[in-house]
């Protein structure tokens, strides 16, 4: 018997582990809710300007070509997260878009009446540039997605064995 209480889940992924295991989580929800699933990337087009302009990933005449890769480089990482997981049977669309990583995810959610957004979260220490990002986006679309929210910490492998839904 599945309950209909969320029937489509937004899944925004960076690729990071935490973004891993909240993909993780929302397979089990989906299956679990019978859900379609939406899997987002947002490439944060700011970050990508900043880096641009510190030299760093490429020089103005590329930014075309760069966002091209960017796009591609990121449609080939969600292609192998789904290939990662025993996705047969589940309803599942990819979408990758530019922008700030928050407001699209918010503006994704309401779009496609999402019932719930499930996403990373980092607690404690953060011990990358990456976990600082996406924790202060995390924060954000908890306070303004118009739906319910799940943030998934990355779980110690003690707690890990111990989830079942």
């Amino acid at each position: 018997m599945t309950v209909d209480l969320f029937s489509k889940i937004l899944v925004p992924v960076d690729f990071s582990p935490c973004s891993d295991e909240a993909f993780r989580v929302a397979m089990q929800m989906a299956r679990a809710f019978d859900s379609e699933m939406i899997v987002l990337h947002v490439i944060d087009t700011s970050a990508v300007a900043a880096f641009n302009r510190l030299g760093l990933l490429a020089v103005p005449s590329d930014a075309t070509a760069q966002r091209r890769r960017l796009r591609h480089q990121a449609r080939l990482k969600t292609r192998r997260l789904l290939e990662s997981q025993a996705t047969e049977g589940m309803t599942i669309r990819r979408i990758v878009i530019e922008g700030a990583p928050f407001v699209e995810i918010a503006k994704l959610a309401r779009q496609e009446h999402a019932d719930l957004i499930v996403l990373g979260s980092y607690g404690g220490r953060s011990e990358s540039m990456d976990k600082i990002f996406f924790g202060a986006t995390a924060e954000k679309v908890v306070r303004t997605a118009g739906c319910a929210v799940l943030t998934v910490p990355l779980p110690t492998k003690k707690s890990r064995k111990d989830i079942v839904l």
